[in-house]
């Protein structure tokens, strides 16, 4: 069960990480629509770790 959960949330970091931060680096966008990507990545990021965290616990007491 723990291994399908890590690799669960390995996916959606790699995903967040390549959707999310590949346009924050490489966007010919204005300063300002990349910041706002960027925080936007960084709350999806914090919600993972979040969700990762709590799910872990969930398994550990199961």
């Amino acid at each position: 069960m723990k291994f399908l959960l890590h690799t669960v949330f390995i996916i959606f970091i790699a995903l967040v990480t390549f959707f999310g931060l590949g346009p924050v680096l490489f966007a010919d966008g204005v300063l300002q629509e990349r910041l706002a990507t960027a925080a936007i990545v960084v709350v999806i990021y914090i919600i993972l770790a979040i969700l990762y965290r709590k799910s872990i616990q969930w398994v550990n007491r199961k």
